[in-house]
């Protein structure tokens, strides 16, 4: 069983030893707990330390059942350009490993060159450093800018790169809802087309067949005279994934005029991320998330309704 708490000058984490490491090296035990060779670099000479038993030892340490490994990670600085900013955090969850918060549209979820504060990331910086934690700040599941919904944080680079890990064998998972034009001709479908970087353009995508592999599911919540409701899961996450997909099959985000969509029923791209659920890394049990529908697109809902014998889209 692990443990991995939050210290002022960084994070620990400690171990028991099983039987079946009996006489084996401490660097296959750390290998097989998942420890990358880049966090046991800056272990090792970035201010951490490794012990058994209370002992300060190296990697080539032979280890004996119950055995007490203790892994002190080097502190974090994060990155110099980051300002911390005090912004306010809708935090839906907090422990010592990771952060729940959801983002409102309109933010970035990092900064860019051309707008280096009040994102997401700038906002995360100045909570840690009020909390005096060591650590940069490691955003697991970024949204686009005018993306409103849940988003994962680790507290550190060891459950970042666990979270990696389980990223690659699709075990974070997240649901949508969103707006689209048009009449679905089905109620469920699945869409796999390869996304790429559209030639013309720095932001824009595209599905073009030397893109990278994509896959995204919906299912309609309801059908409006030219409009529709869906629920979205992304198997794969590609740069506008949902947006790129939605668009390819002739039903674009309402509001999102970068593919095509209506800006008259809200002024951004229609789309929620509603639900997220991981398996913990350190707790080791299942977590799920759910935030209620951002309040524009819950208009813009109220509004379809009332015009369903009337315009279309608003």
């Amino acid at each position: 069983m692990t443990h991995l708490w939050q210290m002022s000058k960084g994070y620990s984490i400690e171990w028991s030893v099983p039987s079946i490491y009996e006489g084996k090296l401490l660097r296959e035990f750390l290998v097989d707990q998942k420890v990358s060779k880049r966090t046991l670099t800056s272990v090792k000479f970035e201010g951490g330390s490794i012990s058994v038993n209370d002992r300060e030892v190296n990697v080539r340490h032979p280890l004996k059942e119950d055995d007490k490994v203790k892994l002190v990670f080097a502190p974090e600085t994060g990155s110099q350009k980051l300002l911390p900013e005090d912004i306010s955090l809708q935090i839906i969850y907090e422990d010592g490993d990771l952060l729940v918060v959801e983002k409102p549209w309109g933010m970035y979820s990092i900064p860019t060159k051309e707008y280096p504060t009040g994102s997401l990331a700038n906002g995360i910086a100045g909570y840690y450093k009020e909390l005096n934690l060591a650590s940069a700040v490691h955003i697991v599941t970024r949204l686009d800018r005018d993306t409103s919904g849940l988003v994962l944080v680790a507290k550190h680079r060891h459950v970042h790169h666990l979270f990696s890990l389980q990223h690659q064998e699709r075990g974070v998972k997240r649901t949508y809802e969103a707006l689209v034009e048009g009449v679905m001709a089905d109620t469920y479908g699945m869409i796999e087309k390869p996304i790429g970087r559209k030639e013309t353009s720095i932001i824009e995508r595209e599905v073009r067949q030397d893109g990278q592999y994509a896959k995204t599911g919906y299912q309609v919540l309801r059908q409006y005279p030219e409009a529709a409701h869906l629920s979205v899961r992304p198997f794969t996450g590609r740069t506008h994934q949902i947006r790129v997909h939605l668009a390819s099959i002739g039903h674009p985000l309402i509001g999102d005029d970068l593919y095509g969509g209506n800006v008259k029923c809200i002024k951004r791209q229609a789309l929620h991320c509603k639900t997220l659920s991981f398996f913990h890394p350190m707790k080791k049990e299942r977590m799920e998330f759910e935030c209620p529908l951002a309040n524009d697109m819950r208009e813009a809902l109220t509004e379809l309704a009332s015009h369903e014998n009337m315009d279309p889209l608003c």
